[in-house]
C-alpha cells in the first residue's frame, strides 16, 4: 500500500481510502464490519463517511452508516489505527441546521452536526471533517450559465471556518476539508483562512473518473500548487467503467438497478465511452475496474482514491488495483478515447 501526505499535514493516508455510503442501505453492519477488518488488513487506514449516508439519503436510515462505523471501533479498540473522514451536509432536507437560515455552515449548525456524528461513530474526535456541499449556488451536473446572488461569500466562509477553527481548538477536529467545490471556492477557502488566520483546507473531494475528468480542467493545478490533493469520488463512475451496465444490462441488486434515478453515469455518450474503455482493458488484460482505478490512483494530483463495494469480492478486486500499473500505450489509448468523447458524465 502507499501513503500520502494529506495536504501540508503530517497525516499520510492510504492511496486508497474505504467508501461507504452503501453501508446501511445495501449492505448490514456485519457486512459494513467485514469489509473494514479487510480493509484495514490490506493497509488501507483511512475511512469516509458522511452524516447523511446511506445514500439514496432517507430519514429513516439516514446516520447509520457512522453508527456502523462506531460500533465497529467500539468492537475492535482501534480508533487509533485509522484516519477518519466525514462530512457535514448542506441544504437538504433532513439534515442538520435550519433550512431558513442564511447560511447552513455556521457555528450552531457545525457544532450540532459535528456532536451528532461524533455519537454515532463513538468517538471523541474527527481527523477530516469535510464539507459535503458548498453553501451557496454552483454550476454542476451538466448546469451550464452561472448566475451570481449577490451575496458576500467571503464574510459567509469566514463565518465557517472560524466556527471549524473552534472545533479545532475544542479538539472535536484534527483537519478540514472541502467536497463538491470549484475552483473558485476552494481557492476562496485558503485564502479567507491566509488572511483571517484560520484552520486551512487540506483536501477536496471530488469526483474524477475515466469519464468525468472536469477536475483537471481548473482544480487540478489548484490542488497540485496549493498541495490541497484531490480525494477521488465515484472512480469507476457508480460501476459503470466494470462493464457491468453495458447494453442496457441491469445485474440484481447492483446500485443503477435498485436506484433508477442514478443516471449520472449512465447516458448514451458515456456508455460509448465505457464500451471503448472496457474493450481497451481486455486487450491488454486487465479488469475493467482496476485500470479504471489505477488510472485514477496514478494520478499527481490525487491523494486518495475512494472505493466502495457492496460485496468482499469487489472490494478486493479494487484493492488489488494497485498492483496495476498502466503502460504508456494503455495511456496513450486512454487520452484518444477522452480527446473523441471527453468527459461524457461530468
Amino acid at each position: 500500500m502507499d501513503y500520502r501526505h494529506l495536504g501540508l499535514t503530517s497525516l499520510k493516508v492510504s492511496l486508497l481510502c474505504l467508501g461507504t455510503m452503501t453501508w446501511g442501505g445495501q449492505n448490514t453492519e456485519l457486512q459494513a464490519h467485514q469489509q473494514l477488518d479487510f480493509a484495514i488488513d490490506s493497509g488501507i487506514n483511512f475511512i469516509d463517511t458522511a452524516e447523511i449516508y446511506p445514500l439514496p439519503r432517507q430519514e429513516e436510515t439516514q446516520g447509520r452508516t457512522e453508527s456502523y462505523i462506531g460500533s465497529w471501533f467500539a468492537s475492535r479498540k482501534n480508533r487509533d489505527k485509522v484516519i477518519l473522514g466525514t462530512k457535514i451536509a448542506s441544504c437538504a432536507p433532513g439534515n442538520s441546521g435550519n433550512p431558513g437560515e442564511l447560511t447552513r455552515f455556521n457555528k450552531k449548525n457545525i457544532e450540532q452536526a459535528l456532536d451528532n456524528s461524533l455519537n454515532r461513530l463513538q468517538t471523541d474526535y474527527i481527523d477530516l471533517y469535510q464539507l459535503h456541499w458548498p453553501d451557496r449556488e454552483i454550476n454542476n451536473l451538466y448546469r451550464l450559465g452561472y448566475q451570481d446572488t449577490e451575496i458576500d461569500h467571503s464574510a459567509l466562509m469566514e463565518e465557517t471556518l472560524t466556527a471549524l477553527n473552534e472545533m479545532v481548538q475544542a479538539g472535536k477536529v484534527r483537519y478540514i476539508g472541502v467536497s463538491n467545490e470549484t475552483p473558485w471556492g476552494l481557492m476562496k477557502y485558503l485564502e479567507v483562512a491566509k488572511y483571517h488566520h484560520q484552520p486551512r483546507v487540506v483536501s477536496i473531494q471530488n469526483p474524477y473518473s475515466l469519464i468525468n475528468r472536469t477536475f483537471e480542467i481548473g482544480l487540478a493545478e489548484v490542488a497540485i500548487r496549493e498541495q490541497c490533493g484531490l480525494l477521488a469520488y465515484s472512480p469507476l463512475a457508480f460501476g459503470m467503467l466494470t462493464g457491468k451496465y453495458l447494453k442496457g444490462a441491469r445485474p440484481m441488486d447492483s446500485r443503477i438497478t435498485l436506484f433508477e434515478r442514478y443516471i449520472r453515469y449512465a447516458n448514451p455518450q458515456a456508455e460509448q465511452a465505457t464500451e471503448r474503455y472496457v474493450q481497451l482493458a481486455k486487450e491488454f488484460g486487465v479488469s475493467p475496474a482496476q485500470m479504471a482505478l489505477a488510472f485514477v490512483s496514478s494520478r499527481p494530483f490525487v491523494t486518495s482514491t475512494i472505493i466502495g463495494a457492496t460485496k468482499m469480492e469487489q472490494l478486493q478486486e479494487n484493492i488489488e488495483s494497485l498492483q496495476v500499473k498502466l503502460p504508456q500505450p494503455i495511456l496513450d489509448q486512454i487520452e484518444m478515447i477522452h480527446h473523441e468523447i471527453p468527459n461524457p458524465a461530468p
